[in-house]
């Protein structure tokens, strides 16, 4: 009798767990890189975003001789924002959306049911693709609650600058020193910091505060995102599309809860445009030390504050 010897085809057991943790390794190792990678690209692109919002209001600055209003206001009372158009609305023409900036009817507030489909609309150069967003239309309402809605938009991740701490974004018991306020009519020349060294619109995820590119929507509360760590909070209308240059990434250090600060979902950071079109990578800040970096990010909020500026901690 022959005997044949049965040759068997295949992994062991210990064999597989072997392959299967090496690849778990291998994965575990590129999967930062890969992360990386993609943070990169979202950066690249927000930083595209302003430039692109930085040549929209040069243009506006060719044709009008003055910067847009941060948002535009027809009453004397502080409180009252209508009709509340705001810069990003006023530069659709320039960024490629002629057709609908002609379904806006800015005769009428921002709130008006004859512009609820027009500021409804989702505009991705408006946003940050390392933010947390829906390009769904959300609620802005006049009550924390949600439950009196005011108007439906769309999420914006920039802000317009209304100046330093000093400049409250919703009053101006010291008057704004920025480049984009209420009813503000800057021109470049009034830039006497340096157009350089001054900056127009920063940065502030929606993730952290609900903004809208459309602007300052009349008796509107505007709410802090679900990633803000004081959240719920709410603001007045106008902290819907101003802030000022403060704390970058703040950790509730104010009791407005950051919410007239810059802040980013991009690591220890958050990009700025500057009056002259440049835009910058600006580090968190997180205190209100007088000599150091914070001090230079608010003295890049003013327009005229005539400060001695270096940029070498960007």
């Amino acid at each position: 009798m022959r005997w044949h010897r049965t040759h068997h085809v295949g992994f062991t057991l210990v064999e597989l767990l072997v392959v299967i943790a090496v690849i778990a390794i291998l994965i575990s190792l590129l999967l930062p890189a890969v992360q990386s990678a993609r943070e990169a690209a979202r950066r690249t692109q927000c930083r595209n975003n302003l430039k692109q919002i930085g040549v929209a209001l040069h243009n506006y600055h060719e044709v009008l001789r003055l910067f847009p209003p941060g948002y535009v206001a027809g009453s004397s009372d502080l409180t009252n924002t209508s009709p509340g158009w705001g810069w990003g609305a006023m530069l659709l023409p320039y960024l490629e959306q002629s057709a609908l900036n002609r379904k806006l009817d800015f005769r009428l507030s921002l709130t008006d049911p004859k512009n609820a489909t027009p500021v409804a609309t989702f505009l991705p150069g408006f946003v940050c693709p390392s933010d947390i967003f829906s390009p769904s239309p959300f609620t802005i309402a006049s009550d924390s609650a949600g439950t009196m809605p005011v108007v439906q938009v769309t999420p914006c991740s920039y802000v317009g600058c209304v100046g330093n701490d000093s400049s409250a974004v919703d009053d101006n018991t010291v008057p704004w020193n920025g480049v984009l306020y209420r009813n503000s009519k800057t021109r470049i020349s009034d830039i006497t910091d340096g157009t350089t060294y001054t900056i127009v619109v920063g940065e502030r995820a929606w993730c952290q505060v609900n903004g809208t590119w459309v602007g300052a929507p009349n008796t509107g509360l505007i709410q802090a995102g679900k990633l803000n760590r004081n959240a719920p909070a709410t603001e007045t209308a106008a902290f819907a599309i101003l802030g000022h240059a403060h704390f970058i990434n703040g950790l509730g250090q104010d009791n407005d809860a950051n919410m007239d600060d810059f802040s980013s979902m991009h690591p220890a950071g958050a990009h700025c445009l500057f009056a002259d079109g440049s835009v910058r990578y600006l580090q968190s800040t997180f205190t209100d030390d007088p000599a150091g970096w914070p001090a230079i990010v608010q003295a890049m909020g003013t327009r005229a504050g005539g400060e001695m500026i270096s940029l070498d901690n960007d």
